[in-house]
């Protein structure tokens, strides 16, 4: 009898980029836009303040994501050069270290050891590498791929204020980005909940949650510069 399951795992890798770029984009470009508003500038100079936000932000979160992910990928090249030097250099040990961790999960020494000669005869470094160091297909880095997932979200976030601004009229401006705002931002975490499993309403509350603090703080310092000034 055929059994489908469905696992989400596969997505983790784009879906935290994804989320993180959408998430920032919103909150880091209505935050400014309210910090601008709030200290009585006008409706050109809060969209020229988002619109940099826009590009620098998106540009900020490809490169930090492309570099991180890289120095991910560049650990996990060195564990798997290193393993391959191993599995040449001394066989056997390296499959009693296999034999070892299935009968830590409960495999008998018999059982465990035909597992692990198995394995290693038909892919010794990918056998090591799932499960003596956690690599797999599956969470293996992508850092162009993260790069590219987190600027599109980030861009396609922002832009979402950025309407706002140019659809309401000023003495509406900055309620209605706050507003529209956290409700992006719910449904944001709403979306991500489904795609990756999680309970949807506490991953909307969440977001929401900062994204309201973040906006609230940002408004504030721009009330006061615009008092003192």
């Amino acid at each position: 009898m055929r059994h489908s399951e469905r696992h989400r795992t596969h997505r983790t890798g784009w879906l935290r980029a994804a989320v993180l770029g959408a998430n920032d984009g919103i909150v880091s470009t209505a935050s400014l836009i309210l910090g601008v508003a709030a200290t009585g500038a006008g409706t050109k100079a809060i969209l020229v303040a988002g619109v940099a936000s826009l590009v620098a932000g998106a540009m900020s979160m490809a490169a930090g994501e492309y570099v991180s992910v890289s120095s991910q990928a560049d650990t996990e090249n060195a564990d798997l050069a290193r393993e391959r030097t191993e599995l040449a250099e001394d066989p056997k040990q390296e499959h009693a270290e296999l034999t070892n961790i299935y009968r830590q999960r409960g495999l008998s020494e018999a059982l465990a050891s035909s597992v692990a000669t198995q394995l290693m005869a038909h892919d010794a470094l990918g056998a090591h590498a799932r499960d003596e160091l956690g690599i797999s297909d599956t969470l293996t880095a992508k850092p162009v791929q993260a790069a590219l997932a987190s600027a599109a979200t980030f861009a396609a976030g922002a832009l979402l204020p950025l309407l706002v601004v140019l659809l309401l009229p000023a003495p509406a401006l900055m309620w209605g980005v706050a507003t529209s705002s956290l409700v992006f931002l719910a449904g944001l975490g709403a979306i991500a909940a489904r795609a990756g499993g999680s309970p949807v309403l506490l991953s909307a509350g969440r977001v929401t949650f900062w994204g309201a603090l973040a906006m609230a703080l940002t408004a504030g310092v721009g009330a006061l510069f615009g008092v003192a000034a």
